[in-house]
C-alpha cells in the first residue's frame, strides 16, 4: 500500500507502527453552525480510509476532535442570543444528526476540547518551562523561532512569513508568525483558570492533546482538509515536536479543495451549501459516489448536474441486486470464481495506491456490468462486498423490503405525471396528497429543475 504523504510531498509505502494496527487521528468540525458540503468530503473521505482498513484486517483506532470553545462559538453565540455552551450543544447534536444522515460511522474517540482543559494548560505549562513559549498581558505564544524547521509541512519558509491574512498583526508578539497557545478571556466570555490568568486555549494546541491522548506521541495518519496544512497542523507539529522531539504523525494526508461551478465555496459569493440541504436533494449514497468519483487529492466541482448524474450511476449500481434477486441469498456464503478475484485483486489494487476510489468505482461497474449480464449471485456478492467499503449498499434489507412486484413502477410513474399536471393547475392540495401518500408506502419524491424523481426508502 502507498500513501501520499504531504510531509515529504511524494508516495511513499505505508508501514504502520504496530503491524496490524492503525492510529489515525482526523480534525473534525468547529460546532458553531451547520457543517457545509466541504466538510462532508473531508468527513466522507476518511470514513472510507478506515472501513478499508478494516476491510484489510487492520484494527483501526481512529480518534477525531470537536472543537466547542473559539471565537467563532462566541461570535455566533452573540449573534443567536444564547450561551456559547447552547451553542455548542445545538451544533453538536446537529453535526450528530447530519453524520448520521450520511452514514458516517462514529470514531472510536469522538473528544471534545473543553474535556481537556488541564491536559492542555500542561502542554503549554511545558512549552513554556522548555522555552518555546512565552506569556505578554495574559496570553501565551509560541515563538515559533525556537521551532525546529518550522514550516516543513507546508513548505513556507519563516523569513517569508509576513503579517497577513493568516498571520494575525499583535503588538504582543515577538513575531508575527507566532501563534496563540492560551489567550486571555474577555469580560462575559467563557474562561478557565490558569498560570497565566483566567481564559481559553488556542485551537492549535487542542488537537495536539487530543490526539496525543489516545494516540501516543506519534502516531500512524494525521489527517484533514488542505486548507489545514498551514497554520494548523503545522503548529501542532511545531507543539508536539518541541515538548517529545518525536513525530506527531508518520503520514499526512489531506484532501483537495471544492469548488462551487469553479469558483472557491465562499459565503460573499452566495455559493455557501450546508451538508443538511444537499441532503433533503440527495441522500448519502449520490453525495457519497459524487465525492468518491474523483480523487481525494484533487480538487472537485460542486455541481447539480453531476450529482444528478451520481444518482442515476448510484442507481446503475443497484440494479444486479434487483436482477438477481440479492435478498434472497444474501446469507448464501460467496464462492468467487478465478475472473471474480482478480476483480476483486484489481478493487484492492486501486484503494492501495493512495485510496484511488475513482479507479476502485470503475470495477465496481465492471462487477455491476458482469452480475447483471451472468445473472451470477457471486457477481453480486462481490458487488456488495467491496461497495460497502466506499459506504455503499447500507441497510439493504430495510432499502429492499418494498418490493417493485407490489409496487408497480409504472403506477409510481402515472401517479408522479398527475401530481405534475395537479402542481401545473395550481392544485397544490392534490400534489401534496399524492406525494405523502407515497412517502407513507415507502416511496420518495425528489422534485429536480428536470422533474421528479422517486426512490425507495428506508
Amino acid at each position: 500500500m502507498k500513501i501520499y504523504n504531504t510531509m515529504t510531498r511524494k508516495k511513499e509505502e505505508f508501514v504502520p507502527i504496530e503491524t496490524g494496527k492503525i492510529k489515525m487521528y482526523v480534525c473534525g468540525p468547529t460546532v458553531y453552525n451547520y457543517f457545509h458540503i466541504g466538510n462532508a468530503r473531508t468527513f466522507l473521505f476518511f470514513d472510507v480510509v478506515r472501513r478499508y482498513f478494516e476491510y484489510r484486517n487492520f484494527k483501526v483506532t481512529f480518534v477525531k476532535n470537536i472543537t466547542d470553545i473559539d471565537d467563532k462559538l462566541i461570535e455566533q453565540s452573540i449573534t443567536e442570543k444564547i450561551p456559547v455552551s447552547e451553542i455548542a450543544k445545538k451544533y453538536i447534536d446537529a453535526y450528530y444528526e447530519d453524520i448520521n444522515a450520511l452514514e458516517i460511522r462514529r470514531p472510536t474517540y469522538q473528544s471534545k476540547a473543553t474535556e481537556y482543559l488541564d491536559e492542555m494548560i500542561a502542554l503549554i505549562k511545558e512549552l513554556e518551562e522548555k522555552g518555546f513559549a512565552y506569556e505578554k498581558n495574559g496570553d501565551v505564544y509560541f515563538s515559533v523561532e525556537k521551532s525546529k524547521d518550522y514550516g516543513k509541512l507546508s513548505g513556507r519558509k519563516l523569513e517569508d512569513l509576513k503579517v497577513g491574512a493568516r498571520v494575525e498583526e499583535n503588538p504582543n508578539k515577538k513575531n508575527p508568525a507566532d501563534f496563540t497557545l492560551w489567550k486571555k478571556a474577555k469580560p462575559d466570555e467563557p474562561k478557565w483558570k490558569s498560570p497565566w490568568g483566567d481564559g481559553r486555549p488556542g485551537w492549535h494546541t487542542e488537537c495536539v492533546v487530543m490526539s496525543r491522548k489516545f494516540l501516543g506521541e506519534t502516531f500512524d495518519i494525521h489527517g484533514g482538509a488542505i486548507d489545514l496544512i498551514f497554520p494548523h497542523h503545522e503548529n501542532e507539529i511545531a507543539q508536539a515536536e518541541a515538548v517529545s522531539n518525536k513525530p506527531l504523525a508518520n503520514y499526512w494526508m489531506h484532501g483537495g479543495f471544492l469548488n462551487i461551478s469553479g469558483e472557491k465555496m465562499s459565503k460573499s459569493l452566495d455559493n455557501f451549501f450546508l451538508t443538511r440541504d444537499v441532503l433533503k436533494k440527495y441522500n448519502a449514497e449520490t453525495i457519497r459516489f459524487f465525492f468518491l468519483s474523483k480523487h481525494y487529492r484533487s480538487p472537485i466541482d460542486f455541481n447539480e448536474d453531476i450529482l444528478r448524474e451520481s444518482n442515476q450511476a448510484m442507481k446503475n449500481l443497484y440494479s444486479p441486486l434487483k436482477e438477481t434477486d440479492y435478498l434472497s441469498f444474501i446469507d448464501k456464503k460467496p464462492d468467487y470464481s478465478k475472473n471474480q478475484n482478480e476483480l476483486k485483486d484489481q478493487f484492492i489494487e486501486a484503494m492501495d495506491d493512495d485510496f484511488n476510489t475513482a479507479k476502485a468505482i470503475a470495477v465496481l461497474f465492471e462487477i455491476a456490468k458482469s452480475a447483471r449480464s451472468s445473472k451470477d449471485i457471486n457477481f453480486t456478492h462481490l458487488l456488495v462486498e467491496l461497495g460497502r467499503i466506499l459506504g455503499f449498499f447500507s441497510y439493504l434489507e430495510e432499502k429492499f423490503r418494498t418490493n417493485l412486484d407490489d409496487i408497480s413502477e409504472e403506477l409510481i410513474l402515472l401517479l408522479i405525471r398527475y401530481r405534475s399536471q395537479f402542481k401545473k393547475n395550481k392544485n397544490w392540495k392534490m400534489a401534496d396528497a399524492i406525494r405523502d401518500d407515497l412517502k407513507r408506502i415507502g416511496i420518495e419524491l425528489k422534485d429536480t429543475p428536470d422533474g421528479t424523481d422517486w426512490e425507495i426508502i428506508k
